[in-house]
């Protein structure tokens, strides 16, 4: 909620009773200590007593995560999470989610490849609902099958993957991972 702070946002997903019950009669301790504990590992401490709609994009992105571990959750499905976010931002926010992949099953579903090569984690690559290929970022990179869906290289049998040719009947919308 944006005209709310980090705090009492953090608040409504830890109480999980109606927000009238939250408002009226608050947390108790050790719900509060939660709500501590979660600003503090999503780094927002500081901001507690900002309202979320004062927070730049990458908090934000932060108090979304501390509001999906307030539930507990055994997996963690993050969706583009450092789209719209600066350097120091998307860094943050690989820390943030390597630090969590400790306790949690962390899913990330991202197009910033560089982004994904820092997190240095196995790299699934889905086409049309299917698992393409699985690995090491270096080893996907290579590979024949997710050079000629996302780049749209003529096969011609020759792997080496020097210099890829773009294939001319693709429409160029299909070209984008």
């Amino acid at each position: 909620y944006q005209n709310l702070t980090a705090r009492r946002n953090l608040e409504l997903a830890v109480g999980r009773r109606s927000p009238f019950d939250l408002l009226f009669r608050g947390l108790d301790g050790s719900s509060q200590d939660r709500v501590a504990h979660l600003l503090g590992v999503v780094g927002l401490a500081p901001q507690a007593q900002q309202l979320a709609g004062g927070l730049s994009h990458g908090q934000k992105q932060w108090l979304e995560i501390a509001m999906l571990l307030a539930q507990d959750p055994d997996l963690l499905l993050v969706d583009e999470p450092v789209a719209g976010l600066s350097d120091e931002e998307t860094e943050r926010t690989g820390e943030l989610l390597r630090s969590l992949a400790g306790d949690h099953t962390v899913l990330v579903i991202e197009h910033d490849m560089d982004f994904i090569r820092n997190l240095d984690s196995p790299v699934t690559v889905l086409h049309e609902g299917h698992v393409l290929c699985e690995g090491s970022m270096a080893a996907v990179q290579s590979d024949p099958r997710v050079i000629e869906v996302y780049l749209g290289v003529e096969d011609d049998g020759d792997h080496g993957l020097d210099t890829p040719t773009p294939r001319s009947d693709r429409p160029s919308s299909e070209l984008q991972p």
